[in-house]
């Protein structure tokens, strides 16, 4: 298992986490199992949007003795109340469940409490007058909730609520069907999913990732909205890939889909090359570096997708990343222009010219 940190929290979190959706089904045994796979593998994070109360004495039977060990992050407004799950914005209702929840886990804290589901600006706006939001600031400073997070799938929400709240963790939708457009929460363009990914990166704001696989539609190609299916490697490196991702978040039940997860660090690099997703972009993604790396190896050898990474979040205002890009032992200083990448691209992109421009950019940090 590899980990990354989140710069808001120092928290040392998992590429690789489980969602909880439907690890009720498996039942108590089954799934008691599939979690304590999960942890023995390295898998650290988990979320606790479940598709069912049963889900959470499940987890407090696998993880009691451990606590300490693991990340949960539980959301202010799924609504457990009545055994199945449900949606609120009524404060009495998310205590309420709140509390249930915290029992049946067996633990007095919650290290990521969030601000659940803002898919609508009038949704943040209820739960800020509903004082939902207020009660998750008091339980921060009460020591409950350690760190404040924030679940949404739509781009215009996300960057009106982190200019208003202090978000550590933002949970969004990441995987090629929505990044282009395709899907029921398809929301916001390429350029704006790409600012949210950009905007976190910079402010050090973790994202973890749920609905990788498109609720399993992409991974079947009778259901993909591609015609084409991918494998989970290739959607969980997808999603590692863009700027600002902390942890995939998979759905498991079974020790055998464990195993399936962990198994993504034994892919050889070939499976878990995305760029056939090239053929799937619209024409508005044309010619826009997505950090496939599907140009290496280059002659000179620079990390073209890493170079252009941090160029992309260097003129968002990222000053770490011209930091990081003047660490490189190549960068786009060393470009040969020998078109080898411009080539290889699948997305179009003029790698060489672009090294040019890079070079112009960051060059100006230099002095």
């Amino acid at each position: 298992m590899r980990y990354r940190v989140c710069r808001k929290t120092g928290d040392r979190i998992s590429e690789i986490g489980i969602g909880s959706s439907y690890m009720y089904e498996a039942g108590m045994e089954e799934a008691v199992k599939a979690l304590r796979r999960a942890y023995e593998g390295g898998i650290n994070y988990f979320d606790l949007a479940a598709g069912d109360g049963s889900t959470f004495p499940i987890y407090g039977e696998a993880f009691h003795d451990i606590r300490e060990n693991v990340f949960f992050q539980i959301h202010f407004g799924a609504d457990y109340t009545q055994g199945t799950y449900g949606w609120s914005l009524d404060l009495d209702t998310i205590k309420r469940s709140v509390e249930k929840q915290l029992k049946e886990l067996r633990t007095d804290y919650i290290d990521y409490g969030f601000i659940h589901c803002q898919d609508e600006l009038s949704d943040w706006q209820t739960y800020k007058d509903n004082g939902i939001y207020d009660y998750i600031l008091q339980l921060k400073r009460e020591g409950v909730v350690r760190h404040i997070g924030l679940s949404s799938h739509t781009p215009s929400v996300i960057q009106k609520i982190l200019d208003e709240a202090d978000i550590d963790i933002l949970m969004f939708s990441v995987n090629p069907a929505y990044d282009y457009g395709h899907g029921e929460y398809a929301n916001g363009s390429v350029d704006e999913r790409a600012q949210i990914y950009r905007r976190c990166e910079k402010e050090g704001i973790g994202i973890t990732v749920m609905k990788p696989f498109s609720g399993g539609q992409l991974l079947d190609a009778k259901q993909s909205v591609f015609s084409e299916a991918l494998t989970p490697y290739q959607c969980i490196r997808y999603a590692l890939d863009k700027p600002g991702v902390l942890t995939v978040l998979p759905g498991a039940q079974s020790v055998k889909e464990v195993e399936t997860l962990l198994a993504y660090y034994e892919q050889p690099e070939e499976a878990l090359d995305y760029s056939v997703i090239a053929a799937f972009a619209p024409v508005k993604a044309s010619g826009r570096c997505v950090y496939c790396n599907h140009c290496k190896p280059c002659p000179a050898g620079i990390d073209i997708g890493l170079v252009n990474k941090y160029y992309d979040l260097a003129k968002e205002g990222d000053a770490m990343a011209a930091e990081h890009y003047r660490s490189l032992e190549k960068n786009a200083s060393d470009c040969v222009g020998c078109g080898h990448c411009d080539s290889r691209c699948p997305f179009r992109v003029r790698q060489s010219e672009r090294m040019k421009e890079i070079r112009a950019y960051m060059d100006q940090f230099e002095r």
